[in-house]
């Protein structure tokens, strides 16, 4: 009888080990990140290295994995497996942002520099890599960060973050032009943001503070090397007079649509220019106005554009459906800086 009973035991447990087959890999990764999008890195881990264990060269595995040590600020495992990364034949360019991310939680610059200089070595076009080489040398108070942000515009023009980061720079220079070009290609790429939404109210004070501060835009411009600059603040120039009014959304919004008829009379040709186009288009279609309350309205006074999108309400509503439904993406070669 004893020896039947544990018979029947040792074929209880062969039957559980066939009914309870272990997860494959891709399981206990989907597994990991539902825990890291619950915040429970804890867990996440727990997972992770299970899956690890059954394929350890896992590169996408591995980078979760550094992740939720870096969230979980458990900055000394994280600076482990980004080493780990780091010497992978094929590190990715998200192996050194991960890798820079964690060498500035450790107040380590000097490191984080170098993989950064590394990352830009093997992938030259990286927009992310320039965005964030740029701000690290911004907070050591190296001025030199806006040359990283040129370059991640000039040869990654989609990538947003550079953009925005040049015209951070920008308004706090004497600069009239680039704060104001960069900031509105930043806005409508990234415009359901916090960082969409306070570009704006920067826009709104660049024309108010800047652009139009003086009235001769020219004033000051004589050693301006760019003929593309040279070329916006004459045609927003001609429009001068018209701030004489104030300017308010509907002034702004004249200005500006005389400005683009003039500019694709003068320099379309010459300088073209995705952002220009837009206006071009919005022009064609009767929706400027709209895009302009859209983009100064709420900043410069919500009660009067909320009175405005009801008193226009077909007119605001073409606009914002047209919106939905298109990506605004700079091309490259549009780089005039």
């Amino acid at each position: 009888m004893k020896n039947l009973f544990s018979f029947l035991i040792v074929s209880l447990l062969a039957i559980g080990s066939f009914a309870q087959p272990a997860d494959d890999v891709k399981t206990l990764h989907e597994n990991a990140k539902a825990f890291m999008r619950s915040g429970d890195f804890d867990n996440a881990i727990i997972v992770l290295v299970r899956a690890l264990n059954q394929d350890k060269k896992n590169l996408d595995m591995q980078k979760d994995l550094v992740m939720c040590y870096y969230l979980k600020r458990d900055y000394t495992k994280a600076l482990d497996g980004v080493e780990s990364l780091l010497e992978r034949n094929d590190a990715d360019v998200v192996c050194y942002q991960l890798a820079g991310n964690v060498y500035k939680a450790l107040e380590q610059p000097k490191e984080c520099e170098k993989a950064y200089k590394k990352g830009l070595k093997k992938f030259p076009k990286s927009g992310p890599l320039y965005s964030e080489y740029g701000e690290l040398l911004w907070s050591l108070k190296d001025y030199s960060a806006i040359e990283q942000w040129q370059k991640g515009m000039q040869t990654d023009p989609g990538f947003s973050g550079n953009y925005y980061n040049a015209a951070l720079y920008y308004f706090f220079t004497k600069d009239k032009v680039w704060s104001l070009i960069y900031g509105e290609i930043f806005v409508n790429m990234e415009s359901l943001t916090e960082r969409g939404a306070a570009m704006k109210q920067l826009l709104l004070q660049g024309y108010k503070e800047k652009l139009f501060a003086e009235a001769d835009l020219l004033k000051g411009e004589e050693k301006n090397k760019s003929e593309f600059a040279k070329a916006f603040l004459l045609g927003m120039n001609k429009q001068s007079s018209l701030a004489n009014k104030g300017l308010t959304i509907e002034t702004i919004t004249m200005i500006r649509s005389r400005f683009i008829l003039d500019w694709f009379a003068n320099n379309g040709t010459r300088f073209p220019f995705r952002l220009f186009d837009y206006h071009q288009q919005l022009l064609k279609e009767g929706m400027f106005e709209a895009y302009n309350q859209w983009l100064f309205g709420p900043v410069d006074n919500l009660a009067a554009f909320d009175n405005w999108t009801r008193t226009h309400a077909e007119q605001f509503t073409a606009f914002t459906n047209f919106q939905k439904n298109r990506i605004f993406k700079m091309p490259t070669g549009q780089y005039y800086q």
